[in-house]
């Protein structure tokens, strides 16, 4: 926690340049999303990255919301995703917007390729990149998550994805950190389909995640599930999650 001189300008200045800074940060973001979403975050199960990618020219947006009980801390995460071609999604998500805590807001570009489509086989691979820019109280300049995974369908409407990520540190941790990430998807009907996620190790998205994605319209989609840390359970680490997508075009 960083602490703040007393002493300074008048208490009115003092919160007119914190309207001021807040309003620029704002706009900045806003700035970011309405760019992203003209022209370049990615689609994903809950929390590991999904085995679809977007069609050139399909935008989606996507608003995720978590609930802590344990201390009723809230996080928000806006993102952004388009399919630019040759199997390439690239997008925007701003990360770290908490209610009742520390805000530690990192602007983050992504990009996923499926770098292979086995088509009929069922087979895909892919890889992506998260790079994180911190705006607000930042502890590193920039960081990094990097994975590759493969994908297994069947006819059954059934999606494996097993694969490996590398968060550089302060990212997931305060130190570098490598991990596994899984994820199963099973399509129930045409709007309904049982998932979970999961990412290995004891760090920010240490998590076992289970739940439903439910399809309400042809544009809007829902997600419900529930975060169980991979350790600290009976100390409160777990947490809903909830998430609204919306397919522009």
């Amino acid at each position: 926690m960083r602490l703040h001189a007393l002493i300074g300008p008048p208490t009115c200045f003092n919160t007119e340049m914190g309207l001021l800074k807040a309003a620029l940060r704002l706009g900045i973001c806003g700035l970011i999303l309405l760019v992203a979403a003209r022209c370049f975050a990615q689609e994903t199960v809950f929390n590991v990255p999904s085995g679809d990618t977007l069609d050139r020219g399909k935008v989606y947006g996507e608003l995720d919301v978590t609930y802590r009980p344990s201390d009723s801390l809230k996080s928000f995460t806006p993102r952004v995703v388009a399919g630019i071609g040759h199997r390439v999604e690239v997008g925007v998500n701003v990360n770290g917007v908490v209610a009742s805590g520390v805000n530690q807001t990192a602007i983050t570009p992504t990009i996923k390729w499926k770098a292979y489509d086995g088509g009929n086989n069922g087979w895909a691979f892919f890889v992506g990149d998260n790079v994180f820019f911190p705006v607000q109280n930042r502890v590193y300049d920039v960081g990094t998550w990097t994975y590759a995974e493969f994908t297994r369908s069947w006819k059954t409407n059934t999606r494996l994805t097993f694969g490996g990520y590398y968060a550089s540190r302060n990212v997931f941790a305060s130190g570098q950190r490598g991990g596994g990430q899984f994820a199963m998807e099973q399509g129930v009907g045409k709007k309904l389909t049982l998932a979970a996620d999961w990412f290995t190790g004891n760090n920010s998205v240490g998590y076992a995640t289970p739940g439903v994605i439910f399809k309400l319209t042809k544009k809007l989609t829902g997600y419900m599930s529930y975060q169980i840390g991979n350790s600290g359970v009976r100390e409160g680490n777990h947490q809903a999650l909830a998430e609204i997508g919306w397919n522009f075009n």
